[in-house]
């Protein structure tokens, strides 16, 4: 596709860039540094900031009621399609990871999320939304090679009932750019489709799928938040304020994809 291997694992590397994660630890080293250091109030003060930092960046990732936030605000963007009346060229169906085989794990594995959307996609097939599956993902590993997601799907969407003449692959690509350019080369002059992914993948997907001159109908796939930003306030609990591990979780997922959008808007990619 258009990336080369290293500009690929310089983008896979920047991202840690915007992980919860990556600044928790990085405060924490830096005021170990510091502590080690001969006293003086200036590094005092700077060491109760870094403390301060860090903790306050570990307890608003960890929050559900923040994780709700910044995931109904993505997931918000569109609403799901309902009943799909009309008949389209095609169901994109997008990879979101496979697991590989090793001494435990005997065979490859979808992810959970790649499983979601999946399935997603086979649903509508099965309403006859449409006549076709395309399933588009690729060998993402910056080193080496690994699986590649769209065979695998296709195996699965097998499985689950739908014609193996039926569903089309893009094996190429790995990342969401490259997900339109692969489908746009399968599919051809087909123009309306019926996009399946994540629902706080929507947002990002569906603009550089129409990007490449896609009429495109979204179909979130696997909400995360509950409610409407505004609806969510009103149904909060004590335990909206507890530190979770899954809220960590999802923050991480929530920031990447947000970084993602702001990423290929500053590219001209949307």
């Amino acid at each position: 596709m258009e990336m080369s291997p290293f500009f690929f694992g310089l983008y896979k590397f920047v991202k840690y860039a915007v992980y919860p994660l990556t600044w928790i630890i990085l405060c924490l080293v830096t005021a170990f540094v510091i502590a080690w250091l001969p006293y003086s109030p200036r590094r005092h003060r700077s060491l109760r900031t870094l403390l301060g930092v860090g903790f306050l960046v570990l307890f608003l990732s960890a929050a559900p009621i923040v994780s709700y936030a910044l995931m109904s605000l993505l997931e918000s963007w569109y609403p799901p399609p309902g009943s799909l009346s009309g008949r389209f060229d095609a169901i994109v169906v997008l990879g979101g990871g496979i697991k590989d085989r090793g001494t435990l794990r005997p065979t490859v594995e979808l992810s959970d999320e790649t499983r979601r959307r999946t399935w997603c996609g086979v649903e509508l097939y099965q309403q006859q939304a449409a006549g076709r599956l395309v399933m588009t993902g690729g060998d993402a590993r910056v080193f080496g090679n690994g699986p590649r997601e769209a065979p695998a799907m296709k195996e699965w969407a097998v499985r689950l009932g739908v014609p193996s003449d039926a569903v089309l692959i893009d094996d190429q690509a790995r990342t969401t750019y490259e997900n339109a350019l692969g489908a746009k080369q399968v599919l051809g002059d087909a123009s309306s489709i019926v996009l399946v992914t994540s629902a706080y993948h929507i947002p990002r997907a569906t603009a550089l799928f129409k990007k490449q001159g896609f009429e495109v109908t979204p179909s979130p796939c696997g909400y995360h938040a509950r409610h409407h930003l505004t609806d969510e306030l009103h149904d909060l609990s004590v335990f909206d304020f507890l530190p979770s591990t899954w809220a960590f979780h999802r923050m991480t997922e929530g920031l990447e994809e947000a970084a993602g959008m702001a990423f290929y808007w500053l590219a001209g990619k949307l």
